[in-house]
């Protein structure tokens, strides 16, 4: 009974375009040969425990994140390992270290910024790979055709909290490999007063 009402919560949620916020603090994505470098010729990133988005996963290894300006210790890596090494930084994260990111979608690395990263077997310097993401929503196919919403879409957002906030210039991703989370970084949630379970309403605009 209680895994019914639960279901039928869920779905009410998602009638009423209700998305459940995830604050997504700084991370490091790596690909295999970066990872080799700052970890070990066979090293493997050691799940720690799954994430929101199928597939994914906090790993236990860490790196140190190092600017002209600052570094910044036991910084968490995501797996599994990627095609390209990719940071998602907040743009506080930012200042201290003394860098620019430019603010842009997941993957997209052309141009972007630079930083040093350290692991415990060697150290990697990279000329792009920085970023401040987007906000985004990730949505599966049927939460979009529920709504008629599309892939790449620009949406709002009402978060309702205590310091109630409305995020524009939203980014929805459709996939069938995605579970149903909008997720905004430290900065966005600090400046809505974000905390535990939160919820975002999508506003579509006109």
């Amino acid at each position: 009974m209680h895994e019914t009402i639960v279901k039928k919560v869920i779905q009410a949620m998602e009638r009423a375009a209700l998305v459940l916020v995830e604050v997504s603090a700084r991370h490091v994505h790596l690909s295999e040969e970066d990872a080799k470098r700052l970890f070990g010729t066979s090293a493997e990133l050691t799940p720690k425990r799954p994430l929101s988005q199928p597939g994914q996963f906090l790993s236990e290894e860490r790196v140190s994140l190092v600017g002209p300006r600052g570094s910044m210790e036991n910084v968490a890596v995501l797996g599994p390992l990627r095609g390209k090494t990719q940071i998602e930084l907040s743009k506080s994260d930012c200042v201290a270290l003394g860098i620019e990111a430019p603010l842009r979608e997941s993957g997209d690395l052309e141009g972007s910024g630079g930083i040093t990263l350290e692991g415990p077997k060697g150290t990697l310097s990279i000329a792009s790979g920085v970023i401040i993401a987007k906000r985004h929503i990730h949505v599966p196919p049927y939460i979009a055709a529920l709504h008629g919403f599309y892939d790449k879409e620009r949406v709002s957002v009402e978060l309702f909290t205590d310091r109630p906030v409305v995020f524009k210039d939203v980014l929805l991703r459709v996939s069938s490999k995605f579970s149903y989370r909008m997720h905004i970084d430290f900065d966005e949630a600090n400046a809505a007063d974000v905390k535990g379970f939160t919820l975002g309403r999508i506003i579509r605009q006109r």
